[in-house]
């Protein structure tokens, strides 16, 4: 009986979370099916997707797989005697430039690097032109239909690799390796690296150095050159970003957006995060209501901020205009101040958030520093955790003052969480992009644009490819600048104890 109990107790969690999704599915369904016509979404589509999806994924499960097991078997397994050692060395040195070939095939399929016509470039291409023909080699022994020849190729290929790698781990023997086990644990993280952030930005420095635009069809036919990068920096400096948007206007802009919301974050954050580090009632539920604005979808609450900024219908002016009347009211009530009254319902009242470029810049920075808060709150509270009482006990018995503790134990104690969180806070806020497209789009009349909205119009309204790359890597070189300067003013690299 015991036993059932223990196993009923194991699975029941499980049992009930999937009951809940369920259950919650089927409350959806039925909540959104009666709106639901017009969207064609069938249970083959679903499964369409989920296949594609699950290929895709598998993909890069097997490459993952295939790069450590080659690796695992270099440092981990040994030859045993000299013909084993050739025959191993060779299909390792052959499957190595195999995937040196692949990755310049990668970069000069998509544009990265641009391989002339000739033996070298058909060398380079060897291995993607075999995959080629195995495939249609496939097809016309009728092994397999077209559609499934990519699939069945890869698989087959996996299955050599397989046994190659089976016949290595059998004429080879074990041996102890030192750093073996830190490649193998670096090595997906490097290809993860190489891949989604090193070429990615060798191309943007590529595309900046280019006359890519919408008539150059993109890439296809840009040309690239010195010239080029310097024209996109001249007419960055000195011509419009977007449609009439100067440069520096939009970086004094951008770095007003920053400063402002920075500065509220971090001291909203350290405010809020001290008054909750006290002893107190419902501590975790107030800790958990703060994570709200962070933990929901930017792009929801902005888009609910956006409708709250209405002229009419909007929470602001409904608020503002309910001051106005109460200030109104108040006037003709109290003689004494009348004055006073009438003049701050004059003052007071709603607001054009979505007309007016001052107060739709307002808008931005409230929403912003409401979705902001919280995430320094959270980095901050937990710094002041880490903080042992020792420091203020030992502060108290030298008579120290509460704000003689917080300036020089709490501050410094906190440098090494600060640092990182405002370095973080100023990169992130300064490419805010979302906030500020959902809620103004830029306007009016681009008065709320900084930088990264500036740039994206330029990709995408104006089409200007190459000004947008260069337009890219001066945001970067600005942003690298402040963290070095930073870093060097604060001393953040430090330890709080140095």
């Amino acid at each position: 009986m015991s036993e059932k109990m223990g196993a009923l107790r194991k699975y029941l969690p499980t049992a009930l979370w999937i009951g809940g999704l369920i259950v919650l599915y089927l409350v959806l369904r039925a909540l959104f099916a009666p709106h639901a016509s017009g969207i064609n979404l069938s249970s083959q589509m679903i499964l369409a997707r989920i296949r594609e999806i699950s290929l895709f994924l598998g993909a890069i499960a097997a490459v993952m797989v295939v790069i450590e097991v080659y690796f695992y078997q270099i440092f981990f397994r040994h030859p045993s005697h000299t013909l084993t050692t050739v025959i191993v060395r060779l299909i390792q040195g052959v499957l190595g430039l195999i995937a040196v070939l692949l990755i310049i095939a990668f970069f000069d399929l998509t544009d990265l690097i641009r391989l002339p016509e000739g033996p070298f470039r058909s060398f380079v291409l060897l291995p993607t032109s075999g995959f080629a023909a195995f495939q249609k080699f496939l097809v016309a022994a009728k092994v397999v239909p077209a559609g499934q020849a990519p699939l069945v190729a890869a698989v087959l290929l996996l299955v050599v690799l397989g046994l190659l790698f089976f016949l290595i781990q059998r004429i080879t023997e074990p041996r102890a390796s030192r750093v073996g086990l830190a490649y193998l644990l670096v090595i997906p993280a490097f290809v993860g690296v190489l891949f989604l952030i090193i070429y990615p930005f060798l191309f943007e420095i590529k595309l900046a150095f280019s006359n890519a635009s919408l008539g150059t069809q993109a890439t296809k036919n840009a040309s690239y050159g010195l010239q080029y990068g310097w024209q996109n920096l001249v007419t960055l400096f000195t011509g419009n970003v977007a449609k009439d948007a100067k440069f520096f206007e939009v970086l004094g802009r951008t770095v007003l957006w920053t400063v402002i919301n920075v500065t509220f974050h971090v001291t909203g954050g350290m405010v809020l995060a001290l008054l909750l580090h006290r002893p107190m009632k419902l501590q975790g539920f107030y800790r958990t209501l703060l994570v709200f604005p962070w933990a929901i979808p930017t792009t929801i609450a902005a888009m609910a901020l956006r409708n709250e900024f209405d002229l009419r219908y909007g929470f602001f002016n409904i608020m503002l205009n309910n001051i106005h009347n109460f200030f109104a009211g108040l006037s003709t009530k109290v003689a004494l101040l009348s004055p006073v009254f009438s003049w701050l319902a004059a003052n007071i009242g709603p607001v054009s958030w979505k007309q007016d470029p001052f107060w739709a810049f307002v808008s931005i920075l409230i929403s912003n520093i409401w979705l902001g808060i919280p995430f320094m709150t959270v980095i901050i509270l937990g710094g002041l955790q880490s903080i042992s009482h020792e420091y203020y006990e030992a502060a108290e018995i030298d008579g120290a003052s509460k704000w003689q503790m917080f300036r020089n134990v709490t501050l410094p104690l906190l440098r090494p969480v600060l640092t990182p969180a405002v370095i973080l806070g100023v990169i992130w806020t300064f490419n805010k992009f979302d906030v500020i497209w959902l809620i103004t789009q830029g306007g009016p009349q681009e008065k709320t644009d900084i930088l990264v909205s500036s740039m994206y119009k330029a990709a995408f309204q104006f089409y200007r490819y190459g000004f947008t790359a260069m337009f890219a890597l001066v945001i970067f070189f600005i942003l690298l600048g402040f963290t070095i300067v930073y870093l060097r003013v604060t001393g953040g690299l430090k330890s709080a104890t140095e």
